[in-house]
């Protein structure tokens, strides 16, 4: 047996064109996005942590419409998988905080004003996954209006069954006594708690915990803890960042995230187990 070592099989290296890895993943685009506006040289961080932030909200935006679509044709482990795998990625958008979380007053008013009224508030992905919780506003599609696309989009979404009304929808095909004024309530406003659907979910909690519906409202109920994280560390790294002073883009900064923190996505499955 010779023992000559041998050099490795050098890859493919000439391409008539772009390389298909940059063909599939568009890398050349992706990093030629970044337009400072400022000199200071946390701007980049900045700009590229939020760009990161959108390309998740994407992601998540489709594991939630593909559960939505796969609980509307009764497929609950299709959907279960899918919230899964937006439990993972909640984790790497939540992760996202890390390189802002820790801004101080100077640090982040040192490029500020390259916002000007901008605010991630505007985003249209994450208004279309706040739709997809539930948390309906009309008025949210009002900033989108001189965007075609991104207001089509936002006004479908806002005129369909949220993620929560296909689990409710599911449940109740299923036999469970979920009323009808849920069921039938308009879908284009913000789903608000109900104590029978409370009711529903603690029956569902005192039976067997392998039963599907429960497993399904366990990947759920991961879902929401994770926005709640979500919107928590934005609440933090905001307030370490600014104070209490008013936000960009008109927002109340602060204060308005503190509300956002303290509501529940998915109410009943959090108070339902006060009742188990």
């Amino acid at each position: 047996m010779s023992h000559e070592a041998f050099e490795p099989e050098t890859p493919h290296l000439d391409f008539e064109g772009t390389t298909p890895y940059e063909d599939y993943v568009r890398a050349d685009v992706l990093t030629h996005l970044q337009h400072t506006l400022s000199d200071d040289p946390g701007e980049m961080v900045f700009l590229v942590t939020t760009q990161v932030m959108e390309l998740w909200f994407t992601v998540i935006v489709h594991e939630w419409e593909t559960a939505a679509n796969a609980l509307r044709g009764d497929d609950v482990p299709t959907a279960i998988d899918a919230l899964k795998r937006s439990v993972r990625e909640l984790e790497a958008l939540n992760a996202s905080w890390k390189p802002l979380g820790q801004l101080t007053p100077a640090q982040f008013n040192a490029y500020r004003g390259a916002l000007g009224e901008g605010s991630g508030f505007q985003s249209a992905m994450y208004r279309r996954l706040e739709f997809l919780l539930g948390e309906k506003s009309a008025s949210m599609l009002v900033p989108h209006r001189g965007a075609p696309r991104a207001h089509a989009e936002l006004e479908k979404v806002l005129h369909e069954p949220s993620l929560y009304d296909e689990v409710l929808r599911l449940l109740a095909r299923r036999g469970h006594p979920v009323p009808d004024e849920v069921l039938s309530r308009d879908v284009a406003r913000r789903y608000e708690p109900s104590p029978q659907v409370e009711a529903v979910w603690a029956a569902v909690y005192s039976g067997d915990e392998r039963d599907e519906t429960a497993r399904l409202g366990e990947a759920l109920t991961d879902v929401a803890e994770l926005v709640w994280r979500w919107r928590n560390d934005h609440l933090v790294a905001t307030r370490r960042a600014m104070g209490a002073k008013a936000g960009t883009g008109g927002s109340a900064g602060v204060a308005w995230l503190e509300k956002r923190a303290r509501k529940n996505v998915f109410p009943e499955l959090w108070t339902a187990r006060s009742h188990v």
